[in-house]
């Protein structure tokens, strides 16, 4: 499991490319909460948006996620319990003021890229109308 990369993925560096080439400016990596640590993949504090790019298997994808045969107990439990983290990440942002967007590595990074500009673009405009 230590092969396994956790950050700066090829659907991650897709993703950046994309959104770079639309304009957007962004931040790599921030933890955005402590105890225990949540790390962002992609930050756009201005408009206080985090990006996730979750892994189909390691994120239960309900589309392409699959239970291993092998030591079926032990990775039914880590994957339920990164999907229950992930909940828990989400609460606990939203809770502070920050929309969460979850990007399942599957998607087009063109399609995700529009989903992100179109909540950036409307979190921006809501905090002008303020």
């Amino acid at each position: 499991m230590q092969r396994v990369r956790q950050k700066n993925t090829a659907c991650e560096a897709a993703l950046r490319r994309e959104l770079h080439a639309r304009g957007l400016r962004y931040r790599l990596q921030v933890p955005l909460l402590t105890k225990p640590r949540r790390v962002a993949d992609v930050v756009f504090s201005g408009p206080r948006v985090a990006v996730f790019v979750d892994g189909c298997f390691w994120h239960g994808c309900p589309q392409h996620a699959t239970w291993p045969k092998k030591n079926a107990d032990f990775w039914r439990a880590k994957i339920e319990a990164n999907v229950a983290r992930d909940g828990d990440t989400n609460a606990r942002l939203c809770a502070e003021g920050w929309c969460v967007i979850r990007v399942w590595a599957h998607e087009e990074p063109k399609v995700a890229a529009d989903r992100i500009a179109r909540v950036i673009e409307a979190r921006l405009t809501a905090k002008v109308r303020r």
